[in-house]
């Protein structure tokens, strides 16, 4: 895993109060015993070192069992902004129950909801843990969350993969972030991708919300991107036309 350069991008949202406001959105970092520690050194200086309100990662933080990688896990969670997490589809194979307490810094949204409070506004997160949740007969609470967002005005929903933006637009969600398709790792690969996910990568606009897919930071299966760099992403949030 090695750091690309933080990439930088103007979301437009139909909320005047959260003009301004930022968030370092990371994914899909797959820690494994390959992972050197120093690169995780490095993100979490990165990310100590952005003038960010703060940091979500949509999933799939491990790529193996906790037990070979707790000195990397326990750097990550020296994070000191404050970070918004949900499980992926690798965290829950791995082990997430054995992840969660490793990462006490953090606050998990699965199922969670939370309020934020920026400038004069309070903002409405909340999360649901990974579609495969059902597998590890974990229940997906989604009436809960589409309850509970679309009671507020300013709110941002996160999950793993692409294809929960429709609970986003139930709750007429300000922002969906997530991630999970490492926007196709290697190409042509983005094509079967695409028969599985809505979006691929980057920023779309459907009804009220936007929607960001970050091509996260790690590998899946092999140790190589080609056409699909990774990506560290600032997302700026603003009520102005972004053209």
């Amino acid at each position: 895993m090695k750091l690309p350069s933080l990439k930088e991008i103007e979301v437009f949202v139909k909320a005047h109060e959260l003009e301004g406001l930022k968030i370092l959105h990371l994914s899909d970092i797959h820690i494994n015993k390959k992972t050197s520690l120093k690169n995780i050194q490095d993100l979490v200086t990165l990310c100590n070192l952005c003038e960010v309100d703060f940091v979500v990662i949509t999933g799939d933080i491990i790529d193996c069992k906790v037990k070979y990688i707790l000195d990397k896990l326990k750097v990550l969670n020296s994070i000191e902004k404050k970070v918004f997490y949900i499980s992926g589809n690798h965290d829950l194979f791995y082990g997430f129950e054995e992840l969660k307490p490793l990462l006490e810094n953090f606050i998990l949204l699965d199922n969670e909801t939370y309020f934020l409070k920026y400038k004069n506004a309070k903002i409405a997160l909340a999360g649901l843990g990974d579609r495969f949740s059902k597998f590890f007969k974990i229940k997906r609470e989604e009436n809960k969350v589409i309850n509970f967002l679309s009671a507020y005005e300013n709110s941002i929903f996160l999950a793993h993969q692409p294809k929960d933006y429709k609970f986003a637009l139930k709750a007429n969600a300000k922002l969906f972030l997530c991630g999970h398709t490492h926007g196709g790792q290697i190409y042509p690969f983005h094509y079967v991708v695409r028969l599985f996910q809505p979006f691929l990568a980057g920023l779309f606009y459907i009804k009220q919300t936007a929607i960001y897919v970050n091509k996260g930071l790690g590998y899946w299966g092999i140790d190589f991107r080609y056409k699909a760099n990774s990506e560290i992403t600032l997302l700026k949030l603003t009520s102005k036309s972004v053209e």
